[in-house]
């Protein structure tokens, strides 16, 4: 621990001290301020948040390549529906499903033409309610995608936005008011020409076809009259049909959403590069989303809602019970070098959970410890274990590994998101895959049919092979859940038990104590405590291939250690001493006793 960097991360632990908020499911309250220290303590507080999240954990579904129902080589609902039994049987909670909208497809059904209808190639409204419906008969929760801040340009909205006589549809969207006058330079390439009869440029949020909805800037300025308030009429009247939209599905039967590119609403001129700027178009965004929330709380109060924000201390301010933290270097540094502009997908060994053991576990968990520290109590974090942005992590790595890398997901704070097919170590496909509605490499080889047999299509579609949205993986040896469903000793019934800690630990309770007890820069293992109350469980982690020790404080006592996952570990103690000795792929979860 005489690291500097674990030295920061032990004073800021020690220093920062949380309010006492209502702990859900227990009838009394903690009677004192919980200190977060480098010593285990037990104590917790509970997320304000439906009860059934405390213990989540959530499958993602890309809707395009998991189960084809009706054999024109695309996945649907109903294939969905045919697959609930065995995501029931993963252990999980709930399952997020990627936008199954009307679409022209330009990004994958991100580029959304009707809120309100699903898309044909998926099924019907009535097939997204039967998936509501089913999936809760089976105990499951589903969550939507919401894409709030833009649609297609083929959406009815934005075609009536675009004409150039007014209507009530000409403010929705964030126009110029000449063609020829550029907007100001701090938006450059963010403006699009010669789109309709307005004249005007329009404002794109990420593709050319994907319009920005106009949820006002936060400091107008007054020589552009095309900047409109938050607080416009216009603005006001898209921000209220956003919510009937989220009113809608949740009506259906749906039980939360994921919201895509969540802190991009609200807009600001960056020209000034004053800080003060970006803070009131922060502001000026999650006051939208705290007014969803307040929305749901009052009308669907057992709806969970998480965002693609990746900074929990702004997304969980009041907005959000949950925000995946991955677009950041830190989280490339766990399991890919590079991220999503990785070659192939395969990690140049660099990051921690590589056997070539280079990796930086402090780099990642200094970035982690600065949000999880002001955010304990007032939601979670999620490290998604995998997603459909992403690179597959199955590259290069065996079974073990990859139980490792699930094994970290599992027990670390907030909830877990498992994307489909890592379940069963599918792998990331060539670059020379080809590239689908916007889905360049390498998300191209991480959109691939779930591989479900080792027969035609791997079980996927009996559609002819050129007529499947993305090919199947050609090895020989392509993993499949028929295949592992018979291996007591399969990475999926390893996966399976992992999931099933979460579930009957309380140490692994999502908004349980997280203590950091050994990590050193570019040094292995890292080792980490969870506890709640007197449970407590340790984890040790050394994915590199040699062996290595560790030395560090517990001042929790025990007699005796019981295995939960992973390979037998002895600690060693003298007093509050503990030393372990770690082989190389290793990993244990250890409960304390």
């Amino acid at each position: 621990m005489q690291n500097t960097m674990f030295s920061k991360i032990m004073l800021m632990l020690t220093l920062i001290l949380f309010a006492v908020c209502p702990v859900q499911g227990q009838s009394q309250k903690l009677k004192e301020p919980v200190q977060i220290s480098n010593q285990i303590t037990g104590k917790y507080v509970i997320p304000e948040s439906p009860e059934w999240v405390n213990n989540a954990v959530f499958y993602q579904i890309y809707p395009q390549t998991f189960y084809d129902s009706d054999n024109d080589g695309i996945g649907d609902l109903q294939g969905i529906i045919q697959k609930l039994d065995y995501i029931k049987s993963l252990g999980v909670d709930g399952v997020w499903i990627n936008p199954f909208f009307e679409s022209p497809f330009n990004d994958a059904g991100y580029d959304i033409s009707d809120y309100y209808k699903v898309a044909p190639r998926y099924g019907t409204n009535e097939d997204a309610k039967q998936l509501f419906e089913e999936a809760h008969k089976r105990g499951l929760k589903i969550l939507f995608d919401f894409v709030a801040s833009y649609t297609s340009m083929e959406h009815p909205w934005f075609k009536a936005s675009a004409q150039q006589k007014e209507n009530k549809y000409t403010n929705w969207y964030i126009w110029t008011d000449n063609i020829w006058n550029n907007p100001p330079r701090s938006f450059s390439d963010s403006f699009v020409k010669g789109m309709g009869t307005r004249n005007g440029q329009y404002m794109r949020n990420f593709f050319y076809s994907q319009p920005a909805l106009n949820y006002g800037f936060s400091n107008p300025d007054p020589k552009q009259k095309w900047e409109l308030g938050v607080d416009h009429p216009d603005v006001l009247s898209m921000r209220e049909e956003m919510k009937n939209v989220v009113r809608y599905w949740m009506s259906l039967g749906a039980d939360g959403f994921r919201a895509d590119m969540a802190g991009s609403l609200a807009k600001t001129d960056r020209t000034t590069g004053n800080e003060q700027f970006f803070t009131t178009q922060e502001d000026a965004t999650k006051s939208f989303w705290r007014e969803v929330r307040a929305m749901l709380k009052e009308e669907f109060p057992q709806a969970f809602i998480v965002s693609e924000w990746s900074s929990p201390v702004t997304a969980l301010d009041g907005c959000f019970h949950a925000d995946f933290f991955h677009w950041f270097d830190g989280y490339n540094d766990l399991f890919q070098k590079e991220g999503w502009r990785i070659l192939n997908g395969v990690s140049e060994g660099y990051s921690y959970f590589d056997v070539e053991g280079k990796g930086n576990i402090t780099h990642f968990l200094e970035k982690y410890m600065e949000q999880y520290l002001p955010t304990v109590g007032k939601g979670y974090i999620c490290l998604p274990l995998g997603n459909h942005d992403n690179a597959r992590l199955g590259n290069q790595r065996t079974a073990e590994d990859l139980e490792m890398i699930y094994a970290f997901g599992i027990t670390m704070p907030g909830v877990t998101f498992l994307y489909y097919g890592n379940e069963i170590g599918m792998r990331q496909l060539p670059e020379t895959w080809p590239q689908v509605e916007g889905a360049y490499k390498p998300r191209n080889g991480a959109r691939t049919p779930m591989q479900w047999t080792g027969g035609k299509n791997l079980g996927f579609s009996y559609a002819s092979e050129d007529k499947l949205y993305l090919p199947v993986d050609p090895a020989q040896d392509a993993p499949n859940v028929t295949a592992q469903e018979k291996d007591p000793n399969s990475l999926l019934n390893r996966t399976r038990q992992l999931i099933r800690l979460k579930h009957t630990e309380p140490a692994l309770a999502n908004y349980a104590e997280f203590i950091p007890l050994y990590a050193k820069e570019n040094t292995y293992p890292f080792v980490y405590a969870r506890a709640k109350d007197k449970d407590v469980i340790v984890v040790v982690m050394n994915p590199s291939g040699k062996e290595v020790s560790a030395e560090f404080e517990l001042n929790v006592d025990f007699k005796k250690t019981l295995l939960l996952a992973g390979k037998e570990l002895k600690l060693n103690k003298s007093g509050k001493n503990i030393s372990v000795i770690v082989p190389g792929r290793t990993y244990s979860v250890i409960k304390l006793q």
